[in-house]
């Protein structure tokens, strides 16, 4: 069985995010958090394509 070493590791890369939204969002009150992601929602520039 052949291993490779991998340069970027994904599953990691998006577990280590997800814990610090975690941590973020769980010094928020529910206002805060909707007003985070409207803002973070307008700021956001990347589009999906087809």
């Amino acid at each position: 069985m052949k291993t490779n070493d991998k340069q970027f590791d994904a599953v990691n890369y998006m577990r280590q995010q997800r814990d610090k939204l975690s941590e973020k969002l769980s010094k928020m009150t529910k206002k805060e958090i909707l007003e985070y992601f409207k803002k973070r929602n307008l700021e956001t520039t990347v589009k999906p394509s087809a």
